[in-house]
């Protein structure tokens, strides 16, 4: 009881900044499908039963989603401490021979939102993507396919430690003929990608997640080609939660790469708190009728215009952020940026970030 009183104050702060952050994403919840779920088992249930139900669920996803916490928290301390293989030192990253003849001069690196559950993105996404790629220049490599909150170059479902445990998430997900249990393990599997989220924007554990994914990120990049001393350079695009996970890697990511890092965020969710001032930009491409990333803008008092030292406020001052409106859109769904309606703007807005003169006046732009 000691312990927990001990604790207390600290887990208080961090679980409502959690309880925040899912419910303002959302986590990919049909509302619809929800509330006639509802309907269903209030029907069948009496109230008494149904708010015993109510506290079983309650009491289950707060143990899990805390043990999620702890389990991503312990293991990024294990690859830390050197525990973990899997992701090579930064001094053997680029160890592979000259640049190929005719590489290419910029790599545009896609992040997905909390929605992404393994390295194949949902189908919307990934018809997104496909429309991107075919609207590049030759010189600019999309990479894409990134595990964005897992730091080991393996799918969640591959994970030493859990994957035992994913694996069954991921069936009852898929499978269960329950529509309650697959709400729950959607909830459960998006949850850990929240967590990530969070701990990224953590000044106490964001540094070790966030130095991790860059070294994640730079193995993709030198698989594809990158070489530091080629002249390329990187943008890095994320989505929703994929924008705070582009923030917090970039100056990990400048440094390790010897290159040029830009970001381009569309519906981006992010706090803004790392080490921007090094950047050759940042574009922030938003909705008009998007309440999740204006949530976000509070849930961040870094990125309130009364705290001009924060490190985002002292990017914004200094011009290296820019900001692009889409009139009408929304954070996801029929109005979101994959669907139909909008994907061509949100694409139209990224290649006008590419075109764009970056920030450092010493750096050239794709």
């Amino acid at each position: 009881m000691k312990a927990a009183a001990r604790l207390h104050p600290w887990s208080q702060r961090f679980n409502l900044k959690l309880l925040l952050l899912v419910l303002a994403i959302g986590l990919g919840i049909n509302l619809v499908g929800l509330g006639h779920l509802a309907l269903v088992v209030r029907s069948a249930l009496s109230p008494a039963d149904l708010l015993l139900l109510l506290q079983l669920i309650g009491l289950l996803l707060m143990v899990l989603i805390a043990a999620a916490g702890i389990y991503s928290l312990v293991s990024e301390f294990a690859f830390w401490e050197g525990w973990l293989q899997g992701l090579p030192a930064p001094g053997t990253l680029f160890d592979r021979g000259p640049p190929a003849a005719g590489s290419h001069r910029c790599y545009l690196v896609y992040l997905d939102g909390i929605h992404q559950l393994e390295r194949d993105h949902p189908p919307r996404v990934s018809a997104f993507l496909e429309l991107l790629e075919q609207q590049l220049a030759a010189e600019i490599l999309l990479v894409r396919g990134l595990e964005t909150y897992t730091v080991m170059p393996v799918a969640l479902a591959e994970d030493a430690g859990s994957e035992w445990f994913w694996r069954r998430l991921f069936a009852l997900q898929e499978q269960h003929p329950n529509g309650l249990v697959q709400l729950l393990a959607a909830v459960l599997v998006q949850a850990n990608n929240v967590i990530k989220v969070g701990i990224s924007s953590d000044r106490r554990y964001g540094p070790i997640l966030n130095y991790e994914l860059a070294l994640k990120i730079s193995l993709r990049l030198a698989e594809a080609g990158f070489r530091p001393d080629a002249g390329s350079r990187i943008v890095l695009t994320g989505y929703s939660g994929g924008a705070e996970m582009a923030m917090g890697v970039a100056d990990y990511l400048r440094r390790i790469t010897r290159a040029p890092v830009s970001i381009i965020s569309f519906c981006g969710v992010f706090s803004g708190n790392q080490e921007l001032h090094q950047l050759a930009g940042i574009t922030t491409i938003v909705g008009s009728k998007d309440p999740v990333a204006a949530f976000g803008r509070i849930a961040y008092p870094g990125r309130s215009p009364l705290l001009p030292l924060s490190n985002w406020n002292k990017a914004l001052a200094a011009g290296q952020i820019q900001r692009s409106l889409i009139e009408g859109m929304n954070h996801n769904g029929s109005h979101g940026p994959f669907s139909e309606a909008f994907r061509q703007r949100v694409i139209k807005a990224i290649l006008a970030a590419l075109d764009a003169p970056i920030a450092a006046p010493t750096q050239t732009g794709c």
